[in-house]
């Protein structure tokens, strides 16, 4: 078993994500999403997101676990799309932790 193989499936798919920046958008549809630039893929972000919540209010447990997928793949698109990645998000909520959400919505405001 390799190091990779060990990795959690969501550090593959933003390792996977990150490799197809440089990959020819014929080839990929993750190059194809990145080559349309940050704006595109929070588009389709926010299309996914849509398409959850509406599933959420279904209540279909499967319809909406395939479309939260789809959410966190194309969340993390747009991360790359904007050089970010799941360990700056890891960071910013471990910088987080054990904080109200009361408190980090008020400290944002300042």
């Amino acid at each position: 078993m390799t190091p990779s193989d060990r990795a959690r499936p969501l550090d593959r798919l933003s390792a996977t994500i990150e490799s197809r920046k440089s990959a020819d958008p014929e080839s990929s549809w993750t190059a194809r999403l990145l080559a349309k630039g940050p704006e595109k893929c929070a588009e389709k972000f926010g299309e996914e997101a849509i398409e959850a919540i509406i599933e959420a209010t279904r209540g279909d447990r499967e319809r909406l676990t395939s479309e939260a997928a789809d959410v966190v793949y194309h969340l993390l698109v747009m991360l790359a799309a904007r050089d970010l990645t799941l360990a700056d998000i890891e960071t910013e909520l471990e910088r987080r932790e054990g904080m109200s959400g009361l408190a980090e919505k008020a400290e944002r405001k300042e």
